[in-house]
Order: C-alpha cells, then structure tokens, then sequence
C-alpha cells in the first residue's frame, strides 16, 4: 500500500517521544492512539478507491477523524 498521509507522527512531530511513551503507559491515549489509526486507513483507503464509499460516508470518515484528531492534540498538550 501507498504511504498514508496523516498519521500521527507527521501531524505531530514535536509529540512522537510523547506518544509512543503514552501508548505503553497510558491506556485511554493507547485507545485513542489505536482509534485514530483505524480511522484514518479508512480514510485512506476511501480516498484511494481502494475500498470506495459514497461521497458523503467519506465525508463523515474525514469528520470523525478531524475530531480525534482535536481530541489527541488537546491530550497530549494536557498531559
């Protein structure tokens, strides 16, 4: 498979210590670490046309993934 784009180490650089620290030691991140993942090879594989979905289902997709996306960000400035 092609590369991914973004992933979490390249939408947070200046966080990867951080979070892969957090993943061993902090299970609600390790979730939401784990979650984010899935989410956005979904993404991906929608906008590739790898695994298709209606326009607006890819949508909701990349709506989802924004969210947690925010949710991390404000977890890992928190923490």
């Amino acid at each position: 498979m092609s590369h991914v784009p973004h992933e979490l180490a390249e939408e947070f650089p200046e966080f990867v210590e951080k979070m892969s620290s957090l993943k061993v030691s902090d299970k609600h991140f390790a979730k939401l670490f784990n979650d984010y993942h899935e989410l956005n090879r979904k993404v991906h594989s929608a906008e590739t046309n790898v695994k298709p979905r209606e326009e607006l289902a890819e949508v909701d997709l990349r709506k989802r993934r924004g969210a947690l996306k925010d949710e991390i960000y404000a977890y890992l400035k928190a923490n």
